[in-house]
C-alpha cells in the first residue's frame, strides 16, 4: 500500500489544480516524469456523496500510468467526508488529500478551502472522520495562514494530532491570494517541529528553483510551473536524482520537436472527453504550450479556436 513515509526523497508532486489536472494532463506529466505523485483536481465531498454524475467521471485515472495518484478533496460536513473517502478509496485511488488552501472566493465564502484555516476544530474533524473511512493515507494541502504565518505551526500540529499523514504547504498566506512571492522560511520552521512529511509549494519555475528551495523539506510540488513546460517535472527530478542542473528541456528542445507531445496530450484530452469537449479545454493548454516561440502571438490567436484534432495537427505542423 502506498505510503507517504516510504517514498524516495525528495518527493516531486504535480499540484491538484482545478480546469488543470484531469486526467490527460496528469498522465502528460507521468510519460515524462513517472515518479511524479499525481493529484486530481480539487472535487466536492457533497457531490462525491450524492454520486454526482459530473463529478464521479472527474474520479476516472489510468491505474497503469498514474499511481501514485492523489485525490483532493473539499468541503466542511464531517459525514460527506467519511463517505466520500470511502468511494475514492473503493475506486482504486493511492491516498486523499483535504483542500484547505484554496482562496477562491466562492469556495471560502462557503467555509471551505482556506477557510478552514480560521476553523481549526472543523479541519481537526474533518481530518478524523477521513481518517476513520479509510485505510489509505490522508493528507492535506494548505497555506501558511489566513493573514500571517503565525498559525501555521499550531494549525499543522492540530492536524498531525488528528492523524493526519502528510502536508503540503503553498508558501503565501490566505490574503496574499498569489501575489508577491512564496516564502518557504515558515515551511522549513514547520519541518523542524513535525514528524509527518512536509512537500513545500510557491514559485517553483525550473530545476533550479526546486533544488534552492528544498531545504529541510521532503519534497516540492509543482503547479503552475508546469503550464506550458510539463518538461519541468523531468528536469526536477534529474536534478534532484543527481544533484546537478542542465540546461532546461525547454529550451533544448526546439518547438518541432515539442509538438508530438502536444498533440499527444490533445489525443489524451479527446480520448476521455469527445473530440468537442476534448479540444475546447485544450485551447487552454495550446496557448501555453507556444508561449515565446516566434510568432506566438499569431499562433495563439488560432489555437484558442481550434475544435478538431486535425486543425491543431495543421496549425502546430506549420512550425
Amino acid at each position: 500500500m502506498f505510503s507517504w513515509s516510504n517514498l524516495p526523497r525528495p518527493i516531486v508532486a504535480l499540484a491538484p489544480m482545478a480546469g488543470v489536472t484531469d486526467a490527460a494532463y496528469r498522465q502528460i506529466i507521468k510519460r515524462l516524469a513517472p515518479e511524479v505523485v499525481v493529484y486530481s483536481e480539487f472535487l466536492s465531498t457533497d457531490a462525491i456523496h450524492y454520486g454526482a454524475k459530473k463529478t464521479m467521471k472527474m474520479l476516472h485515472f489510468d491505474p497503469a500510468l498514474e499511481h501514485p495518484f492523489i485525490v483532493q478533496i473539499f468541503g466542511k460536513k464531517p459525514e460527506h467526508f467519511l463517505s466520500a473517502a470511502k468511494v475514492v478509496e473503493e475506486m482504486g485511488a493511492d491516498g486523499i488529500d483535504i483542500n484547505m488552501g484554496c482562496p477562491a472566493a466562492k469556495v471560502v465564502s462557503s467555509c471551505h478551502g482556506s477557510a478552514l484555516i480560521r476553523d481549526p476544530v472543523l479541519a481537526s474533524e474533518l481530518v478524523r472522520a477521513t481518517k476513520e473511512a479509510v485505510r489509505i493515507p490522508v493528507s492535506v494541502k494548505t497555506r501558511l495562514g489566513w493573514e500571517s504565518p503565525d498559525t501555521l505551526i499550531p494549525f499543522c500540529r492540530a492536524l498531525v494530532d488528528a492523524g493526519i499523514d502528510a502536508l503540503a504547504i503553498h508558501g503565501r498566506t490566505y490574503k496574499e491570494q498569489y501575489s508577491g512571492c512564496a516564502h518557504w522560511e515558515p515551511m522549513y520552521a514547520l519541518k523542524d517541529v513535525i514528524s509527518v512529511p512536509v512537500i513545500g509549494n510557491g514559485d517553483i519555475l525550473t530545476a533550479q528553483d526546486a533544488l534552492e528551495k528544498i531545504g529541510n523539506l521532503d519534497g516540492v510540488m509543482v503547479g503552475r510551473g508546469t503550464f506550458g513546460n510539463p518538461w519541468v517535472m523531468r528536469d526536477i527530478c534529474d536534478a534532484f536524482a543527481s544533484h546537478a542542473l542542465s540546461m532546461p528541456t525547454r529550451d533544448r528542445l526546439t518547438f518541432a520537436q515539442k509538438v508530438p507531445l502536444i498533440l499527444e496530450h490533445c489525443a489524451l484530452a479527446i480520448e476521455l472527453k469527445g473530440e468537442e469537449r476534448g479540444m475546447l479545454e485544450m485551447r487552454k493548454h495550446l496557448a501555453s504550450y507556444v508561449k515565446g516561440i516566434e510568432g506566438a502571438r499569431e499562433l495563439r490567436a488560432q489555437l484558442v479556436r481550434v475544435e478538431t484534432l486535425a486543425e491543431a495537427e495543421k496549425l502546430l505542423g506549420e512550425y
